[in-house]
């Protein structure tokens, strides 16, 4: 059946672009934008949560954060800098399936053609496992830094191979980066310590983040990431203590204050991050706070990248 307002064309056409196949237009991140050349940023949201095992919604996310983005200030007192100053075009939402290959294939010819014509992808999910597609698409020699209050470095679970608890094994498995860093950890199960371990995946835990203070901690992050060309931005919102972030798919209590948050990105995001995403907002579970926290983590991360260029 033919979904509403779904494109079907073939791929054989030869003035289609990937982007005008796969991906709609929406409500426009920050209220403005420039044309698809004139960009230096491009907005793609996934509306996907197919895999979701606990709380569902993150499929909501997009539009959510999108509203969220219309409504809070735009300066950046970390960075100096106003987010209506950037060059930001939002193409819109992705045309997602029920498949999640699929979905995972569309997103990443979407963001190798945002890459291919020297723009930064910015994704805004949707589920974890859109993290997946996009780091298919990105150069080989790059490190992963996430934030997340888990490891998602499970082999399987509920009989998937490819899920928001599997996906960043699956990262290291067939995009072979320079390395992963994960922080903000605080829920993982034994396999994926082992698994970590062997693999050579550094992660920071929570516990130690408070145990060194944030100095330390920013040290220890920038040092991890200090030989990385080109670096991968995910940022899961449950990396957040649910006080502060209380509507995604899988809360986690223990978690990062906001400042806290913010610092540790204030002091690793730079021109290296060729690509971020924040996933995992499931809005119909508060009335918008954890929107907001996205839409202005979104802000943040792009005025401390265009800083880092002066």
């Amino acid at each position: 059946m033919k979904r509403k307002g779904f494109r079907v064309c073939s791929l054989n056409t030869s003035s289609m672009s990937y982007r005008e196949l796969f991906v709609s237009p929406s409500a426009v991140f920050g209220g403005y934008q420039k044309t698809f050349e004139e960009a230096d940023y491009l907005v793609i949201g996934v509306p996907f949560d197919v895999t979701s095992t606990y709380r569902t919604g993150a499929r909501f996310g997009p539009s959510a954060i999108r509203e969220a983005s219309l409504n809070i200030e735009t300066y950046s007192f970390r960075a100096g800098i106003d987010i209506e100053d950037l060059r930001i075009h939002d193409l819109g939402d992705l045309h997602v399936t029920s498949d999640v290959g699929e979905t995972l294939r569309r997103l990443e010819q979407v963001t190798k053609e945002v890459t291919a014509a020297k723009k930064t992808p910015v994704i805004i999910g949707g589920e974890h496992t859109v993290t997946l597609g996009a780091a298919r698409a990105v150069d080989r020699n790059i490190a992963i830094l996430s934030f997340d209050a888990h490891l998602d470095l499970r082999n399987e679970y509920m009989n998937l191979t490819m899920s928001h608890t599997t996906f960043m094994r699956r990262i290291n498995e067939q995009v072979h980066p320079s390395k992963i860093i994960e922080v903000g950890t605080r829920a993982v199960c034994k396999e994926e310590l082992d698994y970590a371990k062997k693999a050579g995946i550094r992660f920071i835990t929570v516990q130690q983040i408070r145990r060194d203070s944030m100095e330390k901690t920013v040290d220890k992050v920038r040092r991890l990431v200090a030989d990385a060309e080109k670096t991968y931005l995910t940022i899961d919102l449950d990396v957040l203590d649910p006080g502060f972030a209380p509507a995604v798919q899988n809360p986690e209590s223990d978690g990062l204050c906001t400042s806290e948050f913010y610092d540790i990105v204030s002091g690793v995001c730079d021109r290296r991050v060729v690509a971020f995403d924040v996933v995992e907002v499931a809005p119909h579970y508060d009335n918008g706070v954890t929107a907001i926290q996205a839409a202005k983590t979104i802000f943040e991360v792009l005025c401390l990248i265009e800083k880092s260029k002066e």
